[in-house]
């Protein structure tokens, strides 16, 4: 959709002064909600595809699933894809990979969806963020406290950095080999040199509880952070230094951030409060809130389409059930049952 152009002429005076041309940014609205058959509930990243119309949705014990944006099914899950949380797309070598929960990856060709091999590269994972410039995957392995490093070429494992953490959570790269990485119960930013495998600098997320989902703008040189704190915040790192320039509010149980360099809009997508808070870049040190919308209950993770800027969300009914244990280091009465058949893709479009 074209930005919204307005132009007004006013005399005074018998002057005629313009005012400059204001270039609106869409309102997000919901454009599809599709229920899915699902036996047992369950989700984590969603990944897509924009070439060939898919998204990767990380079902966790039901393995990968693709969907098809398109016609708004699911065209089948991965072989030997269970318990994925979340798939990585490597498009150069026609590869993907999923970060599997017992700590392996299965691997497959993007263009026909086969199952090329499950290799094994630890113990556990929770999952894996692309490196461009090194070719390697970084496999996030909160319970062995480690990331395990994975060549997208050949799948073979290139190395491993032990990390003093349980909660190793989003990431970005910078394009100059090198990887942002939240660690969400140490309040802090890792800066990975990937071609050593070694941390080249740790920052702390001063007034950042919880940092959860990363992004980049390169042109800026600027980290946003996600925060899921007591006062959740979406936090702006310099990254020449890690300092926090500025903090802004956004809404709880937050999972998802997006940066769209031509939209210069940053996307954070909360779970517990259920909205889509997007904030505009005035410049790279001053932001101000462009739209906060409402989406659905626990769809915290997204993904971006940056051509037709439509965001993909997931959610489930479920219950608190006080039989079970609850999370409630998300929230008191976060969801520990789902219901079936209450798998749903949302949709939202700019209008």
């Amino acid at each position: 959709m074209k930005p919204l152009h307005t132009a007004l002429a006013v005399a005074l005076f018998g002057t005629c002064t313009a005012v400059p041309t204001v270039h609106a940014q869409p309102t997000y609205r919901l454009e599809s909600a599709v229920a899915l058959p699902s036996a047992a509930p369950d989700w984590d990243y969603v990944t897509l595809d924009a070439a060939h119309d898919r998204l990767f949705i990380g079902r966790r014990a039901e393995g990968a699933v693709v969907y098809d944006i398109k016609s708004q099914r699911v065209l089948r899950t991965l072989d030997k894809s269970e318990s994925a949380s979340g798939v990585i797309l490597v498009p150069e070598f026609d590869r993907g990979y999923t970060a599997n929960e017992d700590g392996t990856t299965t691997v497959f060709e993007i263009s026909t969806l086969k199952t090329l091999d499950r290799a094994k590269f630890g113990e556990d994972s929770d999952y894996g963020f692309y490196d461009p410039v090194t070719k390697q995957i970084a496999f996030t392995m909160g319970d062995s406290h480690a990331i395990a490093f994975v060549d997208a070429r050949d799948g073979r494992v290139s190395g491993k950095l032990n990390i003093d953490s349980r909660k190793l959570d989003g990431s970005a790269p910078d394009g100059a080999g090198h990887l942002f990485m939240a660690l969400r119960d140490r309040n802090a930013l890792l800066k990975i040199d990937m071609a050593t495998r070694t941390v080249a600098a740790r920052w702390p997320t001063t007034g950042c509880e919880q940092p959860t989902g990363v992004a980049y703008d390169s042109a800026n040189q600027r980290i946003f952070v996600g925060c899921r704190g007591a006062k959740p915040v979406l936090a702006v790192l310099d990254s020449a230094g890690g300092k926090v320039v500025t903090t802004m509010e956004i809404g709880r149980g937050t999972d998802g951030v997006v940066y769209d360099a031509a939209a210069r809009r940053i996307y954070t997508s909360n779970g517990v409060d259920a909205n889509l808070v997007i904030y505009e870049q005035i410049d790279a040190d001053h932001y101000k809130l462009d739209q906060a919308v409402t989406t659905r209950p626990y769809a915290r993770t997204m993904a971006y389409d940056t051509a037709s800027r439509k965001i993909y969300m997931i959610t489930a009914e479920g219950l608190a059930d006080p039989a079970k244990k609850i999370n409630k280091a998300v929230a008191p009465f976060y969801p520990n049952r789902y219901y079936a058949d209450s798998f749903t893709v949302l949709t939202y479009a700019p209008r």
